[in-house]
Formats: C-alpha cells, structure tokens, sequence
C-alpha cells in the first residue's frame, strides 16, 4: 500500500513546504545562535532534514504491516520504543559521518555537532512522535472509509435482495389466480382460456425483463397494466369496468417498476371479486413541480375490506418506497363513503 503522503499531491506538496520551513528555522538557529559558518549551517540542516524526511515516509510501511496488528499494549509501545531507538540511531550517525565527510577540516563545528547530539536526540524522538501519530490516524480514516465503502455495497446488496424478494411476493399470488381461472375455462371456454395464457404470458415477459431495471416510464407500465386487464376481464367478464384520465405528459414519468399493477390487483379484489354488478376502477395521473400523482380508486363493499384490512401487496409497495426514495409518505390510502382511493405521490427529481 503506497504511503499516504505520495498518493496525494496536495499532501506531498505540504510535506516539501513543511520541511523546507524546518530546514529554514534550524539553518538559522545554528548559525544565528551558535555562531556556525552559514555554508555549514545550511549543510547541517539539509542533510538531518533530508534523510529523516525520507526516514519518515518509511515509518509508514513499518507501522502499516508490523505494528498495526499486535494485539497486546505493552508489545505495541516495546515494538514503537524499538524502531524509534533504531531509527534514530541511523539517523545521527549516518547524518554524522557526512558532515564529517563534507567538513573534515572544520574542527569547531565537529565540537558543536558532538555537544549537539543530546538535542538531536530529542529532536528525532519528537519527530518520530509527530510521523506514528499522523500514520495511525490515516490508518484510521483508510478503514473507517473501508468500512463505510463495504457497508455501503452491502447495504445496497440487501436493498436488492428485499426488492427482488418484495417483487417475488406479488408475482405468485397474481400467477396463482390466473392459472386457476385457466384451469376453470380450458372446460368452460377453450379458446377464452388460450387467449388468457397467451396475455399472462406477455405480462410475465414484461416482468421477467424489469427485474434489474428499477424504474420505467408510466407509459410502459400503462401498457403492461393493460395486459394485466385483458387477463383479469376474462375472469371477471362485464363486473370489471376501467377507466383512465392520463395527460399525455404522464406517460414520460418514470416509476418504480410493477408498482401500479399490486394497487390495481387490490381495487379488483376489494371491488370486483365479491360484486355481482359492474364496478368502475379508475386510474388518474396529475402532476405539480414535485410529484407524480398517480391515483387508483375503485368503488367497494366497506364491510369486505375491514374484515380483509391491508393485504401483502399494499405493504410491499410501502416497503418498496421507502427503500427506492428513503421516504414513508408516498402511499396514501383513503375510503370515501363507498369509494377505495389508493395514491401514490413519487418525486419527479428522484
């Protein structure tokens, strides 16, 4: 794993000016302070500084891969006291025979670097310090953001899943009474029954191929619901009648996938399936600046539907808004004397 400073530029441009500074500072403290020859003082700092830069952005590689897992404190603190010892130990020296090297002849100076060494000493230490506790805190961050990143991906895994499961839920219940009513009319009305499978299967294709796709346009669905109707009206015969009131700019809202056809399967059943009379169901859309209102009513016995109360489809579309949009205001569910309202307000923008 590279070393934080070089996998940003900003960061490595920040490392340079920071050092360039101390360099100043100490350069002007040797000479200003203890009267060092300034070509020597500029020598002095340039080498320290230089090799315990580049000693520092190699802390990173021993604390990431020796130092970040040990389990006990005291084998930590033994670890860190350890490098730090050897590190600057190689530090001085290798800094101190350089200067000698560079300088053999200034014998003042070499008193001064041998009387120096103790602050030197400290100097490394405060470094080291300064590195271990940079180091540990980007150690932080990586895996706070690791972890936020994997929690992310699988809490977008589990959104997947409950929606193709959500889905899974509305699909059998909708297919089981479909074959039935084809079991019923293969005896009753043959050609009425082939015309149905074909119909259930348009509807499954257009269901199988949403699957992965999470919205699609009111038109799309409008054309699917209609597959859906053709299906449900050789069950129902002349008891179902619907109605649409659909502005033309509707039909390119986009909208959760199959969300319509749970609340238009709920109207037939609360409205049709127990009447002997024709029922009306009505689709409308309207929108503002904000939502698309798509409202589904249907007239009904209030009797039946206080016995049945809310059934799975009606909470699985509720369940399926709040994980799409992250908001539990969007399905609202209304009885007015004898009619069933069923409204479903969804962000344009989202």
């Amino acid at each position: 794993m590279l070393n934080p400073i070089s996998k940003n530029r900003n960061y490595i441009l920040a490392y340079i000016v920071i050092w360039i500074t101390i360099f100043l500072i100490q350069t002007f403290i040797i000479n200003f302070f203890y009267g060092v020859d300034s070509l020597i003082s500029i020598g002095d700092s340039a080498i320290f500084n230089t090799l315990f830069a580049l000693l520092g952005l190699n802390l990173w590689y021993v604390i990431r891969f020796n130092l970040k897992e040990t389990p006990k404190l005291f084998d930590l603190l033994f670890n860190h006291l350890l490098v730090a010892v050897i590190a600057i130990a190689v530090w001085i020296t290798v800094s101190y025979f350089i200067l000698i090297y560079i300088f053999p002849d200034a014998t003042s100076y070499r008193e001064f670097l041998n009387e120096s060494l103790p602050w030197r000493v400290i100097t490394g230490i405060f470094y080291y310090l300064l590195f271990i506790m940079f180091y540990y805190v980007m150690l932080y961050y990586e895996d706070l953001q690791e972890k936020l990143k994997v929690e992310a991906e699988l809490q977008t895994l589990v959104n997947e899943a409950e929606l193709s499961a959500l889905k899974s839920q509305i699909n059998p219940h909708f297919l089981f009474n479909s074959l039935n009513s084809i079991s019923s009319l293969t005896i009753t009305n043959p050609d009425k029954a082939q015309d149905m499978v074909i119909k259930l299967s348009d509807f499954l294709r257009y269901t199988l191929s949403h699957d992965k796709d999470e919205k699609a346009s009111l038109k799309e669905e409008f054309k699917n619901l209609n597959r859906y109707l053709d299906i449900e009206k050789i069950r129902f015969g002349h008891r179902l009648n619907f109605s649409t009131d659909i502005p033309e700019e509707c039909n390119k809202f986009l909208i959760p996938n199959m969300i319509l056809q749970p609340l238009l399967e709920n109207a037939i059943k609360h409205g049709v399936y127990n009447s002997t009379e024709e029922v009306l169901i009505e689709l409308k859309c309207k929108h503002n600046n904000e939502n698309a209102i798509i409202e589904i009513s249907n007239e009904y016995d209030p009797d039946s539907v206080k016995k049945k109360g809310e059934g799975i489809g009606l909470k699985n579309i509720r369940k399926r808004l709040q994980i799409i949009y992250k908001r539990q205001d969007l399905l609202e569910i209304s009885a007015d004397k004898l009619i069933f309202r069923a409204t479903l307000k969804l962000p344009i923008k989202a």
